[in-house]
Parts: structure tokens; sequence; C-alpha cells
């Protein structure tokens, strides 16, 4: 059984993307246990904040990862290495048993923390909203769990 913690920041508001979390969420159950975290998200109001708040937000972030220091870090960025669903399911399971996903808030990530040594995938070279890009990867740890243990749901 794979363990996983989404970290992410921001909260999800609204109601249809809370459902999809939830449906997913049981979905795993009997292949992960997964935790969901959320780092508040920092407000900005002027252009001049943005990169104030995501300094603010990688800070959050750093301090919530301490705790997880024996598990693989795993950053959600556009320019991360891209997978195939089977090519995901592959490497998912080669990871360590606790994987930690980062899903950055609506700004991304500040380089206090995108420039440090974490692994980068990209769930598309699209930008994605912070609550979408939480569905499609639980959805896709779903999908690699059900590939690497025979299930069919992948065809």
């Amino acid at each position: 059984m794979f363990n996983v913690v989404i970290l992410a920041v921001g909260k999800i508001k609204e109601k249809h993307w809370r459902t999809a979390v939830e449906e997913y969420s049981v979905r795993l159950k009997p292949f992960a246990r997964v935790v969901v975290e959320e780092i508040a998200a920092e407000p900005f109001r002027r252009e001049a904040d943005k990169e104030k708040a995501k300094q603010k937000e990688g800070e959050r972030l750093l301090v919530a990862l301490s705790k997880y220091s024996d598990s693989e870090i795993i950053i959600l960025d556009e320019r991360g290495r891209e997978f195939t669903s089977v090519e995901f399911a592959d490497f998912f399971s080669r990871e360590a048993r606790r994987v930690i996903f980062v899903i950055g808030g609506a700004l991304g990530f500040g380089d206090n923390f995108s420039k440090r040594t974490f692994t980068k995938i990209s769930l598309s070279k699209m930008t994605l909203p912070h609550e979408l890009a939480r569905v499609v990867l639980l959805e896709q740890i779903y999908r690699a769990s059900t590939i690497v243990s025979g299930k069919s749901y992948h065809y």
C-alpha cells in the first residue's frame, strides 16, 4: 500500500472540485493511504505583492515538508517531466513508499522553493488551476494504482 501526502497551497472552495477530490479519495482507499494537507495561500492585491506572496507560501511549504524527511518529494511544475499514464504508474511504483506531492497556489512557486532539488513532474504543459491539478493528480494516482495492481480501469 502506498502512503501519499498531497501538500497543497490553498483550499478548495467550490463544491464540484471537493466532490471530485472526495470521489478519488474513496476510490484510492484499497490502494493507498492519502492525506491532503492544505497550506494557507498568501493574499496579494497588487502586482508588486505577487513575489512576496510566493516567497511566504514557499516558506510555509518548507516548514510543512520538514516533518517528511524520509519521503520522496515531488513538486508539480509545468517544466517538470511528463509521463504517459503507464509511465507514471511505473515511476510511482518505484518511488519511496511515502510520496509527497506538492501543488503550488494560484501564483505557482517562488524561487525559494522551486530552485531546490526536488523531483519535478508535469501534469500538462498547460497551466491548470490548483483545484483542477489536485483532481487530476488524484485521478492519475488512482489510475497508476490500478495499473500496478492489475485492476481494469486503464484501457
